[in-house]
């Protein structure tokens, strides 16, 4: 099988890249399987939803270059990995953008005002890795874990028949060591498609 990991963050040497590197080299563990990996930031990919974007949601014109080539990547993987830095009890901006921009209205789900939703995106298992500078219980006390869960797995994936598989957070990436961290990502790369051998395809 085959997944796409993608990943959003400026800095090379951030905990981002490396929990992404390490979910990849988990998954080259794995027998069988191979893997994409997709740095937005370093491969430029513009976040900016757009009068062509606009055009494209209401069916007038095709995708544009860029959003296609991202579609085709979305199109070889069995598995969609996304890891991110939490900023302001979100993704940032630029990992927003690139769902904005290619889960279009055609591709990702078909909507038109007088016809029933048609959720195309059922064959795909998702799994979320969110990197939080704050501690789990502030995520508790204050609803953000649910109210994330609610934005992203349910308001995203869920809208387009994708399937939210696993949902990891990595708290207080800022203040303790990350070692243990990182070992936990290894793992999830080893063992991403066991989850997917659990779940029949919708």
């Amino acid at each position: 099988m085959h997944a796409l990991i993608v990943f959003a963050h400026h800095d090379p040497k951030s905990l981002t890249h490396s929990v992404a590197q390490q979910i990849a080299e988990g998954l080259g563990e794995a027998a069988g399987h191979t893997f994409e990996m997709a740095d937005l930031w370093a491969e430029g990919f513009d976040p900016c939803f757009g009068a062509a974007d606009i055009a494209v949601h209401r069916t007038r014109v095709a995708p544009p270059a860029d959003v296609l080539a991202e579609q085709a990547r979305i199109d070889r993987a069995d598995a969609l990995v996304l890891v991110y830095p939490v900023y302001w009890w979100s993704m940032p901006a630029l990992l927003k953008g690139w769902i904005d921009r290619v889960f279009s209205n055609g591709w990702a789900f078909d909507f038109q005002a007088d016809a029933k939703l048609e959720k195309k995106l059922g064959r795909l298992g998702v799994h979320l890795v969110g990197i939080a500078g704050a501690d789990a219980d502030t995520y508790q006390r204050h609803g953000y874990r649910e109210a994330m869960k609610t934005q992203i797995d349910h308001g995203v994936f869920d809208y387009c028949g994708a399937r939210v598989l696993t949902s990891q957070w990595l708290f207080e990436s800022e203040s303790v060591d990350q070692a243990a961290n990182l070992q936990r990502t290894r793992a999830t790369g080893q063992a991403l498609f066991s989850h997917h051998r659990l779940v029949e395809p919708a």
